[in-house]
């Protein structure tokens, strides 16, 4: 019996409309990261398991896709540990490389690999696709493109500007209105993590913290409670969760509540500095907000972090993120050399531009005219103006069977093609073709200088 065709969960086919909408994506977000004067690398699909794992967290390595090993080094496998129920270390034995979870830890690696090649302060963008087993649901799966720009060797907070900067643009180009970048800083998270005796658990702490908007505050304070943060200091959080007011006056009730904490207060101070400055230069539709809560569970983030969020009409999880880390090519053996880093989500901008009707129609157009096919001898007189208007950039094919009027006709209208042409023997004998606009019906017969500026 023969399967049913399907494809794994987490994944997708896409059809032409759609690809010819992702595209229009990539397109504008590429010609933003030209602009601001980021470079392209791409790195390979699969890393070392070494490489990435130990990177994300916990939670983040447990969704990192391992590869199986094959051929003779499946003879490395650790029997002994699978008979001593050592899991883990049969587990590990089995598998020496992994998809890539993101395009940060590889982007580390290749710095730290490339070095003496690089220009510093480098400034990159990479446009892949990604992997995480994660449990596929709306706006979240399998296998999906990440969109990132990245500056290494350089600590000026310029660059958390410039990436704002960066956001707006996008968005703004992609005439999506209502979006708000939220803003932190993981000194001010190390801070509090130290005013309530959690300073050894930051990393639970940050990673509980993250899930507010997910699982709600007594969620939250529940994992925390599991983690081993004790109770008291839980609760002088209370004025965390309750922060109102502007981004000004959250930053001055920070102040206070920080006022012993000399890392958490330099937090603040970076993102007064962020703040006064993106006011001072203006963001053309987005808008930028302070979240005290957001925490980015990634382990490697150390300043200002990102997150941004689709417009309130739209139910949709973040569509973009990021943040500065200090010390990410440290674990590939470059010390020193810090970095900040954005990602565009575009899956989820997708989703969120199909919903709210923001594709442009003439992006999913792939062809232009269509040249209906009556026989051998029209076919070759057509592909002559083909040739000429493709190597003027004009989609142009040729219905490639002479089949029925009808038939061609029907094809040209599910393919949504613009302008039909169509060649007999008395249009061949005035050296004319006659051309009709699909739109609005019209029929005109032209020369074919006239039909080129007719389609252009």
């Amino acid at each position: 019996m023969v399967s049913k065709p399907r494809i794994s969960k987490g994944t997708r086919d896409f059809s032409p409309k759609q690809l010819a909408n992702r595209d229009y994506i990539f397109s504008t977000i590429k010609s933003n990261f030209k602009k601001f004067g980021f470079q392209p690398i791409e790195t390979p699909s699969f890393e070392l398991s070494e490489t990435l794992l130990g990177k994300y967290g916990e939670e983040g390595d447990r969704l990192i896709f391992k590869i199986l090993n094959s051929g003779d080094k499946v003879k490395k496998v650790d029997l002994q540990a699978l008979k001593e129920g050592n899991l883990s270390r049969f587990s590990n034995s089995l598998t020496e490389k992994a998809l890539r979870y993101d395009l940060t830890v590889p982007f580390a690696r290749y710095v730290a690999q490339y070095q003496n090649d690089i220009v510093f302060p480098f400034k990159r963008y990479q446009i892949q696709p990604v992997w995480r087993a994660d449990r596929p649901q709306k706006g979240r799966f399998q296998e999906f493109y990440q969109c990132d720009a990245d500056v290494v060797g350089s600590k000026s907070l310029w660059q958390e500007i410039e990436f704002i900067q960066l956001y707006d643009a996008v968005f703004s180009d992609l005439n999506l209105d209502g979006v708000t970048i939220k803003i932190n800083n993981r000194k001010i998270l190390a801070g509090i993590a130290e005013l309530i005796g959690a300073q050894d658990k930051l990393i639970d702490f940050t990673v509980a913290l993250d899930k507010l908007d997910k699982i709600g505050e007594a969620k939250v304070k529940e994992e925390m409670l599991n983690k081993g943060i004790p109770a008291e200091g839980i609760s002088k959080l209370q004025p965390l969760f309750n922060l109102t007011g502007d981004f000004n006056e959250q930053l001055q009730s920070l102040k206070s509540i920080l006022n012993s904490s000399t890392g958490g207060l330099k937090g603040v101070e970076e993102l007064e500095f962020i703040a006064f400055s993106v006011a001072s230069l203006g963001l053309k539709t987005a808008s930028l907000q302070m979240d005290v809560t957001l925490a980015r569970g990634l382990n490697y983030y150390t300043g200002a972090i990102f997150e941004v969020s689709a417009p309130e009409s739209v139910q949709m999880g973040s569509i973009g993120g990021g943040g500065r880390y200090d010390d990410l090519t440290g674990i590939f053996g470059l010390k020193g050399v810090s970095g900040v880093g954005i990602s565009f989500g575009l899956d989820r901008i997708y989703l969120v531009l199909e919903e709210l009707n923001l594709f442009p129609t003439d992006k999913a157009i792939s062809t232009k005219v269509l040249f209906i096919n009556f026989g051998t001898e029209e076919s070759l007189y057509c592909l002559k103006a083909i040739a000429l208007l493709r190597s003027k950039s004009i989609s142009t094919e040729l219905y490639p069977d002479p089949v029925k009027l009808k038939k061609q006709m029907v094809y040209c209208n599910k393919r949504e093609i613009p302008f039909v042409v169509m060649v007999g023997t008395s249009e061949m004998a005035q050296n004319k073709y006659m051309c009709k606009d699909m739109s609005s019906g019209e029929q005109q017969l032209l020369t074919l200088e006239q039909l080129t500026e007719k389609v252009s």
